[in-house]
């Protein structure tokens, strides 16, 4: 089965990694999950970010 991988300096999706590791994100199991990556760790940051302020006010 084919994985798909987000590139962080082209901002395209790899079908299989074909660039080094340091560039991509991933795997995911569809293009469109792949075409989402950025977003999703925005919002896994947005996420930590928030859960970093409650801990400090703790």
């Amino acid at each position: 089965m084919a994985q798909y991988w987000y590139n962080v300096q082209t901002h395209e999706v790899e079908k299989d990694a074909q660039s080094g590791w340091k560039s991509l994100i991933g795997p995911y199991e569809s293009r469109a999950e792949a075409e989402q990556a950025l977003a999703k760790v925005r919002e896994r940051n947005e996420l930590a970010d928030a859960q970093e302020d409650d801990d400090e006010d703790a």
